[in-house]
C-alpha cells in the first residue's frame, strides 16, 4: 500500500478568484486535513473524517496552524542573494554598483552553488516553495540554481540572463552565445522533474536588438517555455530605452518588435505602461509581476494592482530579490497593501494570499500543479502560526473570522510565522 501522510490544521484554499467574488472565494476550515500520497494531495476536507477514513496514514497535527498552498515567488534574481537591504542606490546606480559586481563571481560553480543554495534555504524558511529566477550570464549559475532545487525536490523556473551591451565586459555575452547558451541549458533542464527552463532576457537597455531578434527566434522555437525580462520599472530607464530604440513605439515595442511578446511572457514591474501597451499585453495573455517591496527600496513607483486587474490582466507578486528587501512573501504581501492604499485600494487579505499563491501560479503558468489546494496538486504546503510573536498574538486572539486572525501575520509576520515547509509531500522547514 502507498505510503500517506494526512496533515491536521486549519486549511484555506481558493475555489474563485477573490479579485472577482471577494473573501467567498476563499474556503476556510478551521478543523481540516490534507491527505498526501506520493508527493501530490488525495483529498482534502474535515480532518475527523479524513483521519478515519485513512487510519494508517501517518498523521502530522499542527494544531491551530493554517495550512495552505506554499507561496509562490514570481520574479527573483537569486544571485543577488548576498547583497539584498545595499544601500541607497536606483535602478540604473544598483546595477552598476552592486549587482553587477557582484554577478562576475557566479562564473565559479562552487561560489553559484553556494548562493543557490543558501537562497533557496533563506526562501524555504519564509514558507516559499516555487521561484522564478534569474541567473547570471553564465551557465554554471544556472546549473548550479536547477541543482540546488531538484536536490530539495523544488518546483522552481529559471534562465540564463542574456546581455550583450550597457554591463561589464565580463558580464557580457552575444546574440549567437546568448541563443547557443539558452537552447543548451533548455535542452538539458527543462521538463527535468520539477523544473522548468526561462528564456531570460535582463531588460532592452542591456541587448542589443540582435540579441532580442536571437532570443526571440529560440522563444518561437520552444513556445512552451516562459520568457521572463523586466518592462517600465523607473521613469529615467524608461529614457533610457527611448534614447536606445528612437524607432520604437514604446518599451514594450522593443520586445514586441523581436518576437519576445507572447502569452507565456512574465513581464516584471510594469508600473509606468502606456495605453497601448496594457492594452497589448491584455490581448496576447501576458502576464504582469508586482514586486512592491522593490519598488519602494529603489523608489521606482507604485503598481497600479486595482486598475490591471480590472482591466483582466493576469498578475503575479513577487519579492525581486535582491532589489526587494526581504525573503519573505509575508513582507511582500504587506507591501502590495500599503502600495494599494497608496493608490486608493486596500487589498483584501483574501486577495493578497490570492496573488502569493493562485496569482503567481497563473502568472507562469503552472497553476494546475501549484499554488493551491485541491485533490491532484502538487503537495507543497506551508503552515502558518497565526500567533508567532506576542504582538500578532495579542492581536489575532481579538479575531473575529480567519481573514482578522490572518491579517495581522500577513502585515507583521516573519519567518517566525513559518510552522513547517512541505515540499512535494516533504517536510522541509
Amino acid at each position: 500500500m502507498t505510503a500517506q501522510t494526512l496533515l491536521l490544521g486549519q486549511t484555506l484554499r481558493f475555489t474563485a478568484d477573490p479579485f472577482a467574488e471577494g473573501p467567498a472565494a476563499a474556503s476556510h476550515d478551521s478543523a481540516g486535513g490534507i491527505l498526501i500520497e506520493e508527493g501530490r494531495i488525495a483529498a482534502i476536507g474535515q480532518g475527523a473524517q479524513l483521519r478515519a477514513a485513512h487510519p494508517q496514514a501517518r498523521v502530522v497535527d499542527h494544531g491551530d496552524a493554517l495550512l495552505m498552498a506554499g507561496f509562490v515567488d514570481a520574479h527573483v534574481h537569486y544571485p543577488q542573494t548576498a547583497i539584498i537591504a545595499s544601500w541607497g542606490k536606483r535602478l540604473i546606480d544598483w546595477l552598476n554598483l552592486y549587482t553587477f559586481p557582484e554577478e562576475m563571481r557566479f562564473g565559479d560553480p562552487a561560489h553559484a552553488a553556494e548562493i543557490a543554495g543558501r537562497y533557496l534555504d533563506l526562501t524555504l524558511a519564509n514558507g516559499t516553495t516555487t521561484v522564478c529566477s534569474y541567473a547570471t550570464i553564465h551557465p554554471e549559475s544556472v546549473d548550479a540554481f536547477f541543482a540546488a532545487a531538484q536536490a530539495r525536490g523544488q518546483r522552481v523556473v529559471a534562465g540564463k540572463t542574456c546581455m550583450d551591451r550597457n554591463a561589464p565586459e565580463g558580464l557580457r555575452d552575444t546574440a549567437q552565445s546568448a541563443y547557443d547558451d539558452s537552447r543548451a541549458l533548455l535542452r538539458k533542464w527543462h521538463g527535468v522533474d520539477r523544473l522548468s527552463y526561462a528564456i531570460t532576457p535582463r531588460f532592452s537597455p542591456t541587448s542589443t536588438p540582435e540579441q532580442l531578434e536571437a532570443l526571440g527566434a529560440l522563444w518561437a522555437e520552444h513556445p512552451d517555455c516562459l520568457m521572463q525580462t523586466h518592462l517600465s520599472e523607473q521613469t529615467d530607464e524608461i529614457a533610457w530605452v527611448r534614447d536606445l530604440y528612437p524607432q520604437a513605439r514604446d518599451y514594450l515595442d522593443t520586445y514586441e518588435a523581436h518576437g519576445l511578446l507572447g502569452a507565456n511572457g512574465l513581464y516584471g514591474h510594469a508600473i509606468h505602461l502606456e495605453s497601448r501597451e496594457r492594452d497589448r499585453l491584455r490581448e496576447v495573455g501576458a502576464a504582469l509581476v508586482h514586486c512592491p517591496t522593490s519598488n519602494t527600496f529603489i523608489g521606482s513607483g507604485l503598481f497600479d494592482m486595482a486598475g490591471l486587474v480590472a482591466a483582466g490582466h493576469r498578475v503575479g507578486l513577487a519579492t525581486d530579490t535582491g532589489g526587494g528587501s526581504s525573503f519573505s512573501m509575508l513582507r511582500t504581501m504587506a507591501a502590495a497593501y500599503e502600495i494599494g492604499q497608496l493608490r486608493g485600494t486596500a487589498l483584501h487579505p483574501a486577495q493578497l494570499l490570492w496573488l502569493a499563491t493562485v496569482g503567481s501560479a497563473r502568472a507562469l503558468r503552472l497553476d494546475a500543479s501549484i499554488g493551491n489546494l485541491a485533490p491532484g496538486m502538487e503537495a507543497d504546503i506551508v503552515a502558518l502560526d497565526l500567533a508567532s510573536t506576542p504582538a500578532i498574538a495579542q492581536r489575532s486572539t481579538r479575531a473575529q473570522d480567519i481573514w482578522e486572525a490572518v491579517f495581522p501575520t500577513i502585515m507583521m509576520g516573519d519567518d517566525r510565522a513559518i510552522r513547517a515547509t512541505w515540499v512535494a509531500g516533504q517536510r522541509l522547514v
